[in-house]
């Protein structure tokens, strides 16, 4: 799997203890690259690996780059590889696009990816009279890997739906193989199973009488990206590669951006799209309300981000996380002082924070529900979306609240 007349006898015994952990790494190398084949298609995830390699070695070498070490994980382990990515350790990730988008928010620049996208689906047999997400509650759910992207995508999914998939699903069993699932779809062991949308067609063709009742966003395919900070020639690099990809990887390559992953990198982050006894509210909403006077705009961030610019006229009220960012959060973990929301309980209270990935005013829309507030309205697009919407920002000392 690697050149071992490059490493330094010093090494060796790094080198050795590297193999028996699984990963494959060159000590001291100037460039690491990290190589996680995903589940694409069922392909074999060895030859996906190899080819992948391949094209990311031609690429440094085109620029001329001579000490590097191409280092997958064995058995492939995604969340080993995730884990990596956040603290910065390969200098080249190339994987699926949870990964890469991973790496993306985490100091990564995108460089290139193949031109086929990416969606996760849920099935069930035609028969079957589930025909909705919502009309899956209580139904035994078939999914790939813990960390597979099509089990990424689907719990994302669940999670922007207001719920989690074990709230929504009476059972959950796992498989490392796509289409073991439709075996068990066949002998009823799953009422809905999620794979990905190629794997789903190909069931199709081969006749099998099955439906989606959900369907993902696109997400990117395969791709490349580096350190933002690396010392190479990233325009070369991402030529040489792109150049590589159809003789060796199979795949015509596509131009991409960082945008290109904002879906896949947020999507476990995001809040629900609704919430239980409030009124989601947009920009346009918001400023009707506060120009009538008619709402009080509670901003639940912190005091450096509240003066870095907020609604005109918004009152600070931090909302102190430490709880997990999902429907199933603790509450108990974190600090809200809803006694500062004034003691008239049917006052309307508009909560926002900084945009639909921020769960703070989530948070705190419901400790005011819970606590008897009747009126609350959620801001989920928050601060990003008003100045989108090019209306007025102040910055400043925060208003306070009465305690």
């Amino acid at each position: 799997m690697f050149d071992s007349s490059r490493i330094r006898k010093s090494a060796l015994h790094s080198v050795l203890a590297a193999l028996v952990s699984g990963t494959f790494a060159a000590a001291h190398a100037e460039i690491t690259v990290l190589v996680n084949p995903g589940d694409q298609g069922e392909q074999s995830r060895t030859s996906v690996l190899a080819s992948w390699k391949s094209a990311v070695e031609q690429g440094l070498r085109k620029q001329r780059v001579a000490d590097f070490a191409v280092s997958p994980i064995s058995p492939f382990d995604m969340t080993a590889d995730l884990s990596a990515v956040r603290a910065r350790v390969p200098d080249v990730v190339v994987g699926p696009s949870h990964l890469v988008g991973s790496a993306v928010r985490y100091g990564y620049t995108p460089v290139v990816m193949v031109d086929k996208p990416s969606r996760a689906v849920l099935v069930t047999m035609i028969p079957s009279d589930i025909d909705s997400f919502e009309q899956s509650s209580g139904k035994r759910l078939g999914l790939p890997e813990q960390d597979s992207l099509v089990t990424y995508l689907i719990r994302g999914e669940a999670t922007a739906a207001n719920t989690t998939l074990k709230r929504q699903f009476s059972s959950i069993y796992q498989t490392r193989f796509q289409d073991a699932l439709l075996i068990c779809l066949q002998l009823r062991r799953c009422d809905v199973v999620g794979v990905e949308r190629v794997v789903f067609d190909r069931w199709v063709a081969a006749g099998n009488p099955v439906k989606v009742i959900m369907e993902s966003r696109e997400a990117p395919g395969m791709s490349v990206a580096v350190k933002d900070d690396l010392k190479v020639n990233i325009d070369g690099l991402r030529s040489a590669i792109a150049e590589a990809m159809p003789g060796i990887v199979g795949a015509k390559p596509a131009a991409v951006t960082r945008d290109n992953f904002t879906y896949v990198s947020t999507l476990g982050y995001f809040t629900p799209r609704a919430l239980a006894n409030a009124k989601v509210v947009d920009a346009k909403s918001v400023a009707s309300l506060l120009q009538a006077k008619q709402g009080r705009y509670i901003d639940t961030r912190n005091n450096a981000e509240f003066n870095e610019g907020h609604v005109p006229g918004a009152t600070l009220i931090p909302y102190v996380e430490k709880s997990s960012k999902d429907p199933d959060f603790n509450a108990a973990v974190d600090e809200f002082n809803v006694a500062r929301l004034g003691p008239d309980k049917g006052a309307l209270l508009i909560f926002g924070c900084n945009g639909p990935e921020c769960w703070k005013s989530h948070k705190a829309s419901i400790a005011a529900i819970k606590a008897g507030y009747t009126n609350v309205a959620w801001f989920r697009g928050g601060v990003p979306e008003w100045r989108s919407a090019g209306l007025p920002i102040e910055v400043g000392d925060p208003l306070v609240a009465n305690p």
